[in-house]
């Protein structure tokens, strides 16, 4: 990672790793809106699928039970949480791969993935970076495929607007809670972003996006 590139790791901060689990899961109702994720990313069994920025996979470990024999990568750039993820597919006796490695720069070839998911990743990439990895989103899909994002979006309304300070504080997530993601989206390359579905959470408000890189 170059030095003027900046990594927020869960939470904000390494020694809070550990709580990174039971506070999206008892805090914000993580299987909820994970379970959306699954359902409607119109996921099959034939496909190559990439988990962006998968953290302690619990979505990942998600889209192998429901899709076992769907090719699965899930990728990250904290060593720490990977060998999370890790262990919790072995226990779960799940066969997934994970890899090391930045947004910005995916370690695969162009047309490589025929969908790529994202959940709460993209709100830890500086501005600049989130228009980057969406480049990199756009290059390694293949002709047809789909890039469904999760993340921190435009509050709806005041009480979620005021839930939505800390967290816009505290990391990079003052461009999702502007509604710049859409804009930067297109910057990126893809033409058509649709929102799906909206989901409230104690830290503000979560949007699902479904990218296309051509119009339809």
């Amino acid at each position: 990672m170059a030095k003027n590139e900046k990594y927020i790791p869960a939470l904000n901060q390494n020694w809070l790793t550990p709580l990174y689990d039971p506070l999206l899961k008892w805090g914000m109702r993580e299987n909820e809106f994970k379970r959306h994720l699954v359902e409607y990313s119109n996921l099959a069994s034939d496909q190559q699928v990439l988990d962006l920025g998968c953290g302690t996979g619990t979505l990942t470990i998600q889209i192998k039970r429901r899709f076992p024999q769907l090719k699965l990568i899930g990728l990250d750039g904290d060593s720490t949480v990977l060998h999370i993820a890790q262990k919790k597919a072995e226990a779960a006796g799940l066969s997934i791969q994970w890899r090391e490695g930045m947004a910005t720069a995916l370690p695969y070839p162009d047309a490589s993935f025929d969908r790529v998911v994202s959940c709460l990743m993209v709100h830890h990439l500086i501005a600049s970076n989130k228009v980057k990895a969406f480049q990199e989103v756009l290059r390694v899909l293949k002709s047809g495929g789909e890039f469904h994002l999760l993340d921190f979006g435009k509050p709806s309304n005041l009480v979620m607007r005021m839930i939505s300070i800390p967290i816009a504080r505290l990391e990079e997530a003052g461009d999702n809670i502007q509604g710049l993601l859409p804009e930067m989206l297109r910057r990126a390359g893809f033409t058509s972003i649709v929102e799906i579905w909206r989901f409230k959470t104690i830290f503000g408000e979560l949007v699902h996006y479904r990218i296309l890189p051509e119009a339809i």
